[in-house]
């Protein structure tokens, strides 16, 4: 549309009609309007040239943003840069699809400078990225608004349709007949209303004067899909709400109750069982170089909490709801949370230790009490001495700046700063790191730490005895859960794309028009796909009422005069 000339003002068809700012077409008659010249050119069908919104003159704000968005070339850029921005998400593994990792150095030390580039950037996490979802709300947007930009205008068209057209309109369709008939003009439209029901259309007459109609349906097959592509993305979009969606890959130690992060449940693993191949029952290729397990299968028990679910000082009320042996391919599923088999870890895992504080000066003990790996409590009490837990570590390690942090959540190598307090130390207490595993004392030096953090005066140490005051879970099950409320929705967006697929594949939009006068025929023949199979029918349609028609003669290659 150009910003100058006819198209500024309304314009007045010589059948008197006023059509609004844009109309290719007479909405009534389907005269062309704003050609100086009769053309020879086929006519632009597809909104039967009816004015869209995105043709307005002088538009607003809201306008501006209505065209950009109701554009098909814009739409089509998005889409490309969605496609580009996920293609950066397959270059490394995604964060996601890790069990136990610091990203901040994984990358680098994986993938070298090219990974620690790609982890700056924020690819590691493209999917959930700000950018890519506004990307894919963009693309929403954009479906809405170019729907909206033609389907209004289309249902408009196709519901005010005028049985009577002006010539330059049927001369100038894809399929044109013109030929002489001595019949009187109503008799011989009314000997042709027949045939054409026959063939499934819908047929109006208007004194010498035709419209048949089939399949108006089909027309709408690219916004049905267009709704089922709205449907999908909202469903998508959807899962990054809390509570909608969860993947995780979490561990369950043998015998403990553990809590599934953002939700009410807790899992329960009460056995884990592993079974490997016999030699001879593994292909004599890989007998001997390595043990392939043969089931891996959790006893699990889910348990929803009932009353003091987030409370830290109590206990939570578990109320059981569900048990299944999980098993490769047999998850434990319970109203949308699903429990997969994923990994096992056989080493033995520490749950809690019963260390004593003692004074490495006279040798005195002053009691025990129990250190819980992952739930401690904050305050104990040994003899006359207060330890106040002011940090816990499950994974101790640490930064680029040389401070303390925890890699994982998973108790590999436990550690806990305790302030102490008593006789014989300052007012504001002292502090300590105790590290439970014999091996972590070595590796982090525990006894350099405490003597930086007490000094020389240092004389208190945490000990534990023996084996008996250690807890050890004899395994770790990791299990995938999920939970995916919007599924449903992507599903039933896939369904109604299908849907429309059917609708515009299998069926075509037809049209038939014609007048008859002054011992003429004109007919002009429209459909949206097809043409052979179209040009046969009006053949087939015209032999029934005895008119012999070459069929290659229907096609109007450039319109007639």
């Amino acid at each position: 549309m150009t910003s100058s000339g006819p198209w500024l003002a309304e314009a007045k068809c010589e059948c008197g009609h006023i059509n609004p700012v844009g109309t290719v077409l007479c909405e009534a008659c389907g005269k062309p309007l704003h050609e100086e010249k009769p053309s020879a050119e086929n006519l632009e069908m597809r909104y039967d040239g009816v004015a869209r919104r995105s043709q307005r003159v002088n538009p607003g704000i809201i306008d501006r943003v209505w065209n950009f968005f109701s554009s098909v070339r814009i739409a089509i850029y998005l889409i490309v840069l969605t496609l580009l921005g996920a293609m950066l998400g397959t270059i490394f593994p995604q964060e996601s699809t890790f069990l136990n990792i610091n990203a901040a150095t994984y990358y680098k030390e994986e993938y070298g400078t090219a990974g620690a580039i790609y982890y700056k950037l924020g690819l590691t996490h493209t999917y959930e990225s700000w950018w890519f979802v506004t990307l894919l709300v963009m693309i929403g947007a954009s479906l809405v608004i170019c729907s909206l930009d033609r389907v209004l205008p289309l249902y408009k068209a196709l519901t005010r349709q005028k049985v009577r057209k002006h010539r330059q309109f049927l001369i100038r369709q894809k399929a044109v007949l013109v030929t002489p008939v001595e019949a009187e003009p109503e008799a011989w439209v009314n000997s042709l209303v027949e045939p054409l029901r026959s063939r499934g259309y819908r047929v109006k007459t208007d004194a010498g004067a035709l419209l048949a109609e089939k399949h108006r349906f089909s027309r709408w097959g690219p916004y049905v899909i267009h709704i089922g592509l709205i449907i999908f993305l909202l469903a998508v979009l959807a899962r990054g709400l809390p509570g909608l969606s969860m993947d995780q890959h979490l561990a369950f130690p043998q015998g403990e109750v553990t809590p599934i992060p953002g939700t009410t449940f807790y899992l329960q693993n009460e056995k884990f069982t592993v079974e490997f191949y016999k030699d001879e029952e593994m292909p004599e290729e890989f007998r001997g170089t390595k043990v392939l397990p043969k089931l891996y299968e959790t006893q699990a028990v889910l348990y929803e909490c009932t009353a003091d679910c987030t409370d830290p000082a109590k206990e939570p009320k578990l109320k059981q709801v569900a048990a299944h042996d999980i098993q490769v391919n047999s998850p434990l599923n319970y109203q949308g949370l699903k429990a997969y088999q994923f990994d096992y870890d056989l080493t033995p895992v520490l749950r809690s230790v019963q260390p004593q504080l003692k004074n490495t000066a006279s040798g005195k003990s002053y009691g025990k009490f129990k250190l819980d790996m992952k739930n401690p409590q904050r305050e104990f009490q040994s003899g006359p001495y207060s330890l106040s837990l002011k940090e816990k570590y499950m994974d101790f390690g640490l930064n680029e700046q040389g401070q303390p942090i925890s890699l994982s959540p998973y108790p590999n190598a436990p550690a806990f700063l305790f302030l102490l307090k008593g006789p014989q130390l300052p007012a504001e207490g002292q502090q300590y790191f105790y590290f439970p595993k014999q091996n972590d004392k070595s590796r982090f030096q525990q006894g350099s730490i405490n003597d930086k953090l007490g000094g020389e005066d240092r004389f208190l140490e945490l000990e534990v005895e023996g084996m008996e005051d250690v807890d050890f879970s004899e395994s770790t099950t990791y299990l995938n859960v999920r939970i995916d409320r919007a599924m449903p929705y992507v599903w039933v967006g896939a369904g109604i794309v299908m849907l429309g697929l059917v609708l515009g594949f299998y069926w075509q939009h037809r049209r038939i028009w014609l007048i008859v006068e002054n011992g003429e025929l004109v007919l002009g023949g429209h459909t949206n796909k097809n043409w052979f199979g179209f040009r046969r029918e009006i053949v087939s349609i015209l032999h029934r009422i005895e008119l012999s028609v070459d069929e290659q003669s229907l096609d109007n290659g450039g319109g007639l005069s």
